[in-house]
């Protein structure tokens, strides 16, 4: 079992940098100003031969209220009564603040291992922060450098005991059953081609929408601890941030993005990477939950946004939250089915889901909804059903005949799921009109139960394979003889 390292600091002394180095990927934004990061991001990192968890903290803050900067702040520090190691991060350019020494007596008296690190001290021009580092009283200092992957062997060199130490102390800790158990998890993970979540591999679902629409608070709900940084104001999440539990028995990994407003308004660059990296986690999910406030549904901006989550093939689930605060609910259930049907037509059948983040109330219905889209978005149809159904589609309703050539379709296969695609065999695919597809697509969906979720129907010629089409015909010479064609009967 892997150690914990969790990443602490002032905001702005390069903790993404390094979480992103450690990472090998650029998961965590990072940008100049300070306080990008504001929730918990938690990676797989490799250093040599370690392998650890390392989770990226909002920079820590002196406030202690419930302000947006004091809630970021009592997040970082769950972080570090999380983590079993804590690498503290100053900017060895700014040398040691105040805020500074305050954090490192935080940290001394939490009784955990803690790694004190030195960015930016590449050059001379940190050298003068790492002689001030010894002050803290935390031990030798290391110097690093984030972006420029400076000092990370001695990272190695202090982290490989700790780690060595922790291994050892697990496994005196952990039962025998565990490890049984593990291997039995490991064998059902290695079945890819089983469709059912397992631990190994869970759903990946996506909370989008607009900002303030309460997707933070929903996953909380979904988690049952505040693992999200949450609030009145809009758009305080920034990264696409993903967590994995089980829910209601079914592993999932559930990835919390930022608010996504139109495109014309956003116009900060911290903001368009944000929806940058939320649009990146739809395109990882298998589920995407479509997030409405019900006093302000099917806005212009969430077509935009079920629009995109349907063209990226993903199966979609449309969930209106804060239905607590809702009176009239009969009525406003069967305005928004209506208003559903009128404006996402190329969803029509998905789910449609009431819920409370606050109360946790419809959240069962979501994960049912959630399942039932999952695995309508992996469903196969047999070609033997496919061309009796398309048999009978063309005979209600005949394919139409431009410039008095009838268009035939010939054959119907499955090529794909997730999402289901289809490829018809046709004459003369290019003058099929689009309202012949879409009848097409609906009775897939009517006679196949595949309701909301998105289908791709191909049109192909299928042209003749005969090798011997338009070539001259010959007689071979062994059978001129019998047949008297040819030079060899004289004729």
């Amino acid at each position: 079992m892997s150690f914990t390292l969790a990443i602490v600091g002032r905001p702005n002394v390069g903790k993404s940098t390094l979480f992103n180095r450690l990472v090998g990927r650029r998961l965590a934004l990072v940008d100049d100003q300070p306080g990008v990061t504001r929730d918990l991001r938690e990676g797989d990192a490799r250093l040599a031969d370690l392998r650890f968890t390392v989770i990226d903290t909002a920079g820590l803050e002196e406030a202690t209220d419930d302000s947006l900067q004091g809630r970021m702040r009592r997040l970082t520090e769950r972080a570090v009564e999380m983590a079993d190691v804590s690498l503290f991060l100053i900017d060895g350019r700014a040398g040691v603040t105040a805020a500074d020494q305050m954090f490192a007596d935080i940290l001394r008296r939490g009784g955990k291992p803690v790694v004190l690190g030195v960015n930016k001290a590449e050059g001379k021009a940190g050298e003068e922060g790492v002689l001030e580092a010894y002050g803290l009283g935390l031990g030798e200092p290391l110097r690093l450098s984030a972006e420029h992957g400076e000092g990370m062997d001695d990272l190695y060199r202090v982290l490989q005991p700790l780690a060595d130490a922790f291994a050892e102390r697990t496994a005196q800790d952990a039962p025998e059953t565990d490890v049984a158990l593990s291997e039995e998890e490991a064998e059902v993970g290695d079945e890819a081609a089983a469709p059912k979540p397992t631990r190994a591999k869970p759903l990946q679902i996506a909370v989008i929408g607009r900002p303030n629409a309460g997707k933070s608070t929903l996953i909380n709900r979904i988690l049952g601890e505040d693992r999200l940084l949450t609030g009145p104001e809009a758009g305080i999440t920034r990264d696409a941030i993903s967590v994995t539990t089980d829910w209601a028995g079914t592993p999932i990994r559930i990835f919390d993005t930022a608010g996504m407003r139109k495109k014309a308004k956003v116009t900060d660059k911290v903001e368009k990477l944000s929806v940058s990296d939320g649009l990146r986690a739809v395109r990882f999910a298998e589920v995407v939950v479509v997030l409405l406030d019900v006093e302000i549904p099917f806005e212009q901006q969430d077509l935009r946004i079920a629009d995109f989550a349907e063209t990226e093939g993903r199966a979609v689930v449309i969930a209106v939250n804060k239905w607590d605060l809702e009176e009239d609910k009969q009525d406003k259930l069967r305005e928004l089915k209506e208003r559903f049907e009128y404006a996402l037509p190329q969803l029509r059948g998905a789910p449609l889901v009431t819920v409370s983040a606050k109360t946790g109330r419809g959240l069962d219905r979501l994960h049912g909804a959630i399942l039932k889209a999952y695995d309508v978005w992996n469903r196969r149809v047999t070609t033997a059903k496919l061309n009796q159904w398309l048999g009978a589609m063309t005979e209600a309703h005949p394919p139409p005949a431009p410039g008095g050539r009838r268009i035939k379709l010939r054959y119907m296969t499955q090529v794909k799921t997730r999402p289901p695609g289809f490829v018809v065999m046709c004459s003369h695919p290019d003058l099929m009109p689009e309202s012949y597809r879409r009848y097409l697509v609906n009775g897939l969906r009517d006679s196949f139960d595949m309701p909301g979720t998105p289908i791709r129907l191909t049109l192909r010629s299928q042209a003749d394979k005969n090798p011997y089409k338009g070539k001259k015909y010959s007689t071979p010479s062994r059978l001129r003889k019998h047949t008297g064609k040819g030079p060899a009967g004289g004729a």
